[in-house]
């Protein structure tokens, strides 16, 4: 598997572990690897690229840059003591507080429809292989509502409409919700599924993703 550099591996698995507890066990075994990030074990049947968003605004990116956002050597309370010791905070936390592995991935982040758009030239050009099922996955660092997850469906349905390899899905992530839009079907609100996330489970997802962080050091 190749190196991943400023800890994607967390939201890579992130998103495995959130899919499978959300959307049922064919993501169960999915496996961290390359081109695409997430991809069946065993199997060529499910392939999930993973990636991140985030607005694009002078505003957005000096809040984004800030030295662990909000998060002193004495931490107050048992969360910010996990974030300082792991250096990750999303899915932990509501208050835009960023770990110190983190913001290296979030700095690097496009508007939303501007990543969506690279990694639908990409897929297109068989950058990520061909497999079954092919999906994008999108951390947006902001709550983006149902009105927001439509149109960029519908966007994204646009752009691939001609290609031969294309994604049947997108995962749309924000703290509280996980999206799932059949592109197959982006001319309808039907194709939109919105999957609430409670703090406990964004808690559970969280714990897991550093616990295999560990296992990898």
């Amino acid at each position: 598997m190749a190196t991943r550099k400023y800890g994607t591996c967390f939201f890579e698995q992130y998103a495995q572990i959130s899919l499978a507890a959300l959307l049922g066990p064919e993501y169960d075994r999915l496996v961290n690897r390359d081109r695409p990030d997430l991809q069946s074990e065993g199997d060529r049947s499910i392939g999930i690229e993973v990636t991140r968003a985030m607005p694009e605004s002078k505003e957005a990116h000096e809040e984004l840059l800030k030295e662990v956002a909000g998060i002193s050597d004495t931490p107050e309370d048992d969360e910010l003591g996990q974030i300082l010791e792991s250096g990750y905070a999303y899915g932990l936390r509501e208050d835009g507080l960023i770990g110190s592995k983190e913001l290296p991935y979030w700095s690097m982040a496009l508007p939303l429809r501007r990543i969506i758009r690279s990694k639908v030239y990409k897929v297109g050009n068989g950058f990520y292989g061909t497999f079954d099922k092919m999906g994008l996955y999108v951390f947006c660092k902001d709550p983006i509502g149902e009105a927001e997850a439509l149109k960029t469906m519908r966007y994204t349905a646009h752009l691939q409409q001609k290609q031969e390899i294309r994604y049947d899905r997108l995962y749309l992530s924000e703290p509280r919700s996980l999206f799932v839009c059949d592109l197959d079907a982006a001319g309808s609100e039907a194709a939109l599924q919105i999957h609430p996330v409670t703090r406990e489970q964004r808690k559970a997802f969280y714990l897991e993703a550093v616990r295999r962080q560990i296992e990898i050091l």
